[in-house]
């Protein structure tokens, strides 16, 4: 009977195995690098201000190094206060996680739902690494808008020399 019931634990076992062989392959992200200076985040805040302004946007933004860790922050005025946090959460995220908050949205919505699991995700577009030489040196977290807008702003505000 024990026989019989180790072969079939095994069985159900095998297969979720075998499929988590295929998940486990990732493409090359880049490596860490030192952290991002508090004047390259502000000058990244300035820009993602300047950008959210144009588009008509009141947000929250936050630079943080790779650890995760706060390095420069700015709240437009009348920002809804929630979006402090969340711009604060999607970029430890990205900087943790080393990927878009927005690639782990898609993730989610495609059925990946495990990544809810993890209390240190926040799986919302707005979220980016900032990789300057090919070196993740930090990331950027949006919030204020709709999620695509907010990664539209942050993207923008990468983009801009």
């Amino acid at each position: 009977m024990k026989a019989l019931i180790l072969a079939l634990a095994l069985a159900s076992v095998a297969p979720v195995a075998g499929a988590q062989t295929g998940i486990s392959k990732q493409a090359a992200v880049p490596a860490y690098g030192d952290p991002i200076s508090l004047t390259e985040a502000q000058a990244i805040v300035d820009r993602t201000i300047r950008a959210a302004r144009e588009a008509g946007h009141r947000m929250a933004v936050a630079i943080v190094e790779p650890n995760g860790e706060l390095v420069a922050f700015a709240r437009m005025d009348d920002t809804q206060y929630g979006s402090i946090l969340v711009a604060q959460r999607k970029a430890t995220t990205a900087a943790r996680y080393r990927t878009s908050t927005a690639a782990l949205e898609e993730r989610v919505l495609s059925g990946r739902t495990v990544t809810l699991g993890n209390e240190d995700v926040l799986p919302i577009a707005g979220g980016l690494p900032i990789v300057i030489d090919g070196r993740i040196v930090g990331a950027i977290g949006v919030s204020g808008a709709s999620a695509a807008e907010d990664a539209t702003i942050a993207a923008a505000a990468l983009a801009a020399d």
